[in-house]
């Protein structure tokens, strides 16, 4: 006997939930299976936490992403062992690299079968050890409720990201300690709650002493909701601003001193700014590829600040000079009480120069395009949260959509994954069931998660999803317009069998589009409508306004050949842009 009265023990399944209760969760997103149904027959007995049933678990686990991205909360999802343990995998690599705070617990099979080749048995842990930060199996019933507290603890502090909990049907019926810990001590997970005086000043020196100096504000600032300070800190100093796709929104996007986007889809003006600046103020990025290209041609004139929370992110992947571990809003709070304003006219008028002789438009001439849809989201719902797939339409949203205090851009960065956009959007919306959420999506991207239009009927959630068609995966395609001789391999969504064997675009013959997204949607219990000239935009809008419980699909028809340009091919200077 330990001394400890067993009358105060409780079963793992009880516990579960009530470490749900005391971290708060109100919202969890679980599908079932034969390993967690302890679990959901416990949740059942408890009003406290909304579960949310997806369609499949892919969707559940960027459900989950849209509410944590929307909320700063912690994103919390439940599924069974094997597959479904499996189907998050995508899910949970877009959240390791777009750094969102999620705890994802699955079922595993009991101890005694781990190892055996039981039914539905993987070693999730091992599959996810690469794209979590933190993975674990639950081999002690008297451990589970530590191992859930760190669990919340590393997910929503340093770097968020996400964290996995395997638990195995006997734990969860096995009985423990009732405690759930108020602290957690984890040796060798220490945050990083200062900032290194010394290499701050070393980067305000540098700055005072810059003629063209270029804050690149990356998705950490949005992350740490560090957006404000960023703003003081760059009207103060009179520093122009460029972002990444992930940092746009981290100053208001009519800014006087926002530029635009940089990067291979960037403005001919961000990535001239970029390559000329002879300081470059970088906070929050991790400085991937789509940002630098060519290495040796990244900002090749600057001296480089790199602040980052992320040790293992400083001069990855650039040399940086002054290199500043830190959280961005701690260092720019430092930052502001030495604040001053510095000379830039000079640099101000060049980067207009460059915006005037290459500025970011679309044709008007010839009918309704993307640029006039993002035009009229900006009018029509100023105050929203925007959600992308992964394709063109995300490019083009990143270029048009205005944003301020009042709006905010979710979308899938690091790893690029297509079907994030309108799960992502049922969890935003889940999550804030007052605000505006739009969905920006492409025909392929939104077929990859399309059943999750039951999830949002069933939940009232009711999202303006705005599906740009164009027939084609059009990012592909793009490329293979301008590098590969128009071959356009496997990227018709209309293509049949019957169709010739080469084809070089579309013609009089070709076959119809399947589906119908107007009667899908209807057929789910939404609404459809179908948009084909600019003219017809807002009231499609204010249609769409009407339904406010449940999806509505506006199906824009544009042209297939549209491109997103400015564009740098892979692996070159980011001064070698594709302009038309």
């Amino acid at each position: 006997m330990d001394g400890r009265n067993d009358v105060m023990d409780i079963t793992g399944r009880k516990l579960f939930v009530k470490a749900l209760e005391e971290e708060g969760v109100d919202t969890l997103f679980g599908y079932p299976g034969g390993t967690v149904t302890d679990l959901f027959d416990e949740l059942y007995k408890t009003q406290s936490v909304n579960l949310v049933l997806p369609r499949h678990e892919q969707g559940l686990l960027h459900e989950a992403e849209g509410y944590a991205k929307s909320t700063g909360k912690v994103g919390v999802c439940l599924v069974t062992s094997g597959p479904g343990a499996t189907n998050i995998v995508t899910g949970l690599a877009d959240a390791h690299y777009d750094n969102v705070p999620l705890v994802c617990f699955t079922g595993q099979v009991p101890l005694n079968l781990i190892g055996n080749d039981a039914f539905q048995e993987v070693d999730i842990v091992g599959i996810t050890r690469s794209i979590t930060k933190y993975s674990v199996t639950v081999r002690d019933r008297k451990d589970l409720g530590k191992i859930i507290k760190m669990a919340f603890h590393i997910a929503r502090t340093g770097k968020p990201g996400p964290v996995l909990i395997d638990i195995p049907k006997d734990i969860q019926t096995a009985s423990g300690p009732a405690e759930y810990p108020e602290h957690v001590d984890i040796r060798g997970y220490k945050i990083n709650n200062s900032v290194h005086i010394g290499q701050l000043k070393r980067a305000y020196k540098l700055l005072r002493n810059a003629k063209k100096p270029l804050i690149l504000a990356g998705g950490g600032v949005n992350i740490a909701r560090a957006n404000e300070n960023l703003r003081k800190f760059a009207e103060k100093e009179d520093i122009p601003v460029v972002t990444t796709i992930m940092g746009k929104g981290a100053i208001p996007t009519k800014h006087a001193l926002y530029i635009g986007n940089c990067g291979m889809h960037g403005k001919y003006s961000a990535n001239k700014a970029v390559s000329e600046c002879d300081v470059l103020f970088s906070i929050g990025t991790r400085f991937n590829d789509r940002i630098t290209g060519d290495l040796n041609e990244f900002a090749p004139k600057a001296k480089i600040i790199h602040i980052d929370i992320d040790t293992a992110s400083i001069s990855r992947n650039v040399v940086v000079d002054v290199p500043i571990v830190a959280d961005a809003n701690m260092a720019l709070e430092k930052l502001l009480e030495w604040a001053e304003p510095k000379k830039t006219s000079a640099w101000k008028n060049q980067i207009e120069i460059w915006e005037n002789e290459n500025p970011l438009a679309m044709r008007r001439d010839k009918g309704m395009t993307p640029q006039m849809i993002m035009e009229h989201i900006n009018s029509n719902f100023p105050k929203a949260i925007y959600v992308t797939d992964v394709g063109q339409h995300q490019m083009w949203a990143t270029q048009y959509l205005e944003l301020d205090e009042d709006s905010r851009l979710l979308t899938s960065g690091g790893l690029g994954t297509m079907g994030f956009g309108l799960p992502a959007a049922i969890g935003a919306k889940i999550a804030n069931p007052d605000k505006d959420v739009v969905c920006i999506s492409g025909d392929g991207g939104l077929q990859m998660n399309i059943q999750e239009l039951a999830t949002a009927v069933v939940q009232g959630a009711g999202v303006t999803i705005c599906v740009l068609n164009n027939y084609y995966l059009g990012m592909v395609r793009q490329m293979q317009q301008l590098f590969y001789g128009k071959r356009y391999s496997a990227t018709c969504l209309r293509r049949r069998k019957s169709c010739p064997a080469e084809c070089k675009g579309p013609n009089s013959s070709c076959p119809p589009y399947t589906p119908d997204f107007v009667k899908l949607v209807e057929s789910y219990g939404g609404y459809g409508i179908r948009v084909e000239k600019e003219e017809d935009i807002d009231a499609a809008f204010a249609k769409a306004k009407e339904h406010r419980d449940v999806p509505v699909i506006i199906e824009f028809m544009i042209a297939t050949d549209e491109i997103v340009l400015p564009m740098v091919k892979s692996g070159n200077p980011m001064s070698e842009m594709i302009l038309k």
